[in-house]
């Protein structure tokens, strides 16, 4: 799955948003079928998401939010959406890898019944339960998974499963953020995402929250308005200075590898191979969103 800085929630029953978050700044969208949508709206929210698939043609990601497996809903929105041009369902309210299994095989279904190749979606699971971060190891390894978001919003789903009272500085937060990198990383994925900052006018707070997570090694953010995506691709990108600090350093590794030499001084710092490796795996997923952004990667 392409690598996502910015992705931006819409409530699918509302078209008008639907299109106008494709046009915007955000990496990728999220079309929600779950929280956001009254129940007597599913239907029509799922006629737009498909809609939207159908006429998939610029440069943003299109993921999509069925409603979990302890509703009536889940089966009817992954048979309407399930496309080509869907990157990825964003799987709410999991306990286990148990319930991405039964997704999976929802989704194959679905590909067989759409003529597309199987394996194409793939499955982002976002950690809402106490019991999803607890079996996090094992629920990253089932079946299509290519990201992983974990929850850390004020007053949401996660507070009330785990308990803790929300601040803006995070301390309550701080372990299960940590734990799901970890996870992530020891995975193989490289989509860690996180979510959500829930002031729309605290643009400050909004940049010092991705920076902060950013730091701690969380890839992008999911969002809820859009004045919050060029800040999100900001702080989990890369800035020109910091994009000619990193190919000044690889390239001055290898210019002391080529003289014989193991390690150099770069910019008054010892380097080696590791940190030219980590310099490396920066520019990679800054080039892989910026491809993505002029290209229109799904």
């Amino acid at each position: 799955m392409t690598p996502y800085r910015s992705l931006l929630f819409v409530p699918g029953h509302k078209r008008d948003w639907i299109d106008k978050a494709l046009a915007g700044e955000a990496d990728a969208i999220i079309i929600d079928l779950e929280d956001a949508v009254p129940e007597d709206a599913k239907d029509t929210a799922r006629i737009n998401a498909r809609q939207a698939l159908d006429a998939y043609e610029g440069r943003t990601g299109i993921l999509v939010r069925p409603n979990a497996l302890d509703t009536p809903f889940f089966g009817r929105d992954v048979a309407a959406v399930t496309h080509a041009n869907l990157s990825a369902f964003l799987l709410p309210k999991l306990f286990g890898a148990d319930d991405i299994v039964r997704f999976d095989g929802l989704i194959t279904a679905a590909e067989i019944e759409a003529d597309i190749e199987r394996g194409r979606v793939s499955l982002v699971p976002s950690l809402e339960t106490a019991a999803s971060l607890r079996d996090i190891d094992s629920l990253l390894a089932a079946p299509r998974v290519a990201g992983v978001m974990a929850a850390a919003a004020k007053n949401a789903d996660i507070s009330r499963a785990v308990g803790f009272r929300w601040t803006a500085e995070g301390t309550e937060t701080l372990y299960l953020r940590s734990r799901v990198v970890l996870a992530a990383r020891a995975a193989g994925l490289s989509n860690i995402l996180l979510g959500l900052w829930q002031d729309v006018k605290d643009l400050d707070g909004m940049r010092r929250f991705a920076e902060d997570n950013c730091g701690l090694g969380y890839t992008g953010q999911v969002l809820i308005h859009p004045s919050h995506a060029p800040i999100a691709n900001d702080a989990y990108g890369l800035d020109d200075s910091a994009r000619e600090y990193y190919e000044g350093l690889v390239e001055a590794f290898e210019q002391g590898r080529a003289a014989g030499h193991g390690a150099v001084i770069y910019r008054g710092e010892h380097i080696d191979l590791a940190h030219a490796n980590h310099a490396r795996d920066l520019l990679g997923q800054d080039a892989a969103a910026l491809d993505s952004e002029q290209r229109g990667t799904p």
